[in-house]
């Protein structure tokens, strides 16, 4: 399949018989993963056309970029740009049936497992039912704090240990500010203690930063440098993100052709770059509901071919606590896929949020 350019027409660009007939072509390929070609369409049903009519139709449609031909004799397969016309502009996106809505309700509704699990279920929840990799960024987590500690390991570096609500215990670097003593260490960390407890950093910081700056804080100028350089560095509180991929080896199925393992082979090249897929999840969960990215339109599966639909989950809030995912073919039956990202998202989110109440 070629490299996706920026799209250079639309619907408007096509009458009613090559909407007919992309559409028959992309359905088709949705379906088969082959080319198509002038004859097989002929014999549809209701196209009442001939074979040499559906072949300048579809000389047209790859004029504008719609349509390519993996060989010179085959039939045709939409482009990228077509998939994402397609999406766009035709596709009609049903309801997920009482059986999809169960099997992910059975699978994951259960909110005595830990998060670890939860995300974990959700990844291969999602990639078994697609038939590819499933993905899952572990939620944004700011629990709060129990207890904060500050201890001196060198001349230039102390070590933060906050303890916090859930039991979870994080150890921080942090250099050491000019002038510290280990009254000091002892002061910043009854100090934050006193102010943090059943708060978050990101709750407390802007009250111990006006308390600091109006001089109001009983705690020395080394103390007081201390504490603020930590709320400048760790007041997020949300630890290191992880990415759960759950499902690769379905993507090994059905390959056929030399060409295939090497897109796989790319693909999982892609997978292993966690961080640019962190990024890329976190990117996609920005906007609202569901985001795809078919093939070549994200420079991270340019070679692969790859499609990723991703959509955020969020608390009771609404605010994006994390993204989940799934990654694939790009004849991925998108309108059932689609609907069933978005609806596991939503049910992911409100079982963090249960479990966090």
């Amino acid at each position: 399949m070629s490299d996706f350019t920026p799209p250079t027409s639309g619907l408007a660009d096509l009458d009613q018989r090559m909407r007919v007939i992309f559409r028959q072509i992309v359905e088709s390929y949705l379906e088969t993963g082959e080319p198509v070609g002038s004859r097989t369409l002929s014999r549809t049903p209701g196209l009442d056309l001939s074979a040499a009519s559906i072949r300048n139709t579809m000389s047209d449609l790859a004029s504008l970029g719609l349509l390519t031909a993996p060989h010179s004799s085959a039939g045709r397969l939409p482009t990228h740009h077509g998939l994402r016309l397609f999406v766009d502009g035709l596709l009609q996106i049903g309801e997920l049936s009482d059986t999809e809505r169960q099997a992910v309700d059975t699978r994951i509704g259960n909110t005595s497992r830990t998060t670890d699990d939860l995300v974990q279920d959700a990844s291969d929840l999602l990639g078994g039912l697609i038939g590819g990799a499933g993905l899952v960024v572990s939620p944004k987590r700011e629990a709060p704090l129990r207890h904060i500690e500050f201890v001196p390991l060198s001349r230039t570096e102390v070590l933060v240990v906050l303890v916090l609500s859930d039991g979870t215990v994080e150890n921080r670097l942090m250099p050491s500010p000019p002038g510290l003593l280990p009254s000091s260490l002892i002061e910043a960390g009854n100090y934050l203690s006193s102010r943090l407890v059943g708060r978050t950093l990101s709750e407390a910081r802007t009250e111990i930063e006006r308390e600091i700056a109006d001089r109001k804080a009983q705690i020395d100028k080394a103390a007081a440098t201390l504490i603020q350089a930590g709320l400048a560095e760790w007041s997020g509180g949300e630890g290191e993100r992880s990415l759960i991929v759950r499902g690769q080896s379905r993507l090994l199925n059905d390959l056929d052709a030399t060409e295939d393992l090497e897109r796989i082979r790319h693909l999982f090249d892609d997978i292993e770059r966690k961080q640019d897929l962190i990024s890329l999840l976190d990117q996609a969960g920005e906007g609202n509901g569901v985001r795809l990215f078919i093939g070549s339109e994200n420079p991270l599966f340019s070679l692969s071919g790859s499609s990723v639909i991703v959509a955020p989950y969020r608390n009771s809030e609404q605010q994006i606590i994390g993204a989940l995912g799934v990654i694939g073919p790009t004849r991925l039956n998108y309108a059932r896929v689609i609907p069933l990202v978005d609806y596991t998202a939503r049910v992911l989110g409100k079982l963090l949020d249960d479990a966090r109440l």
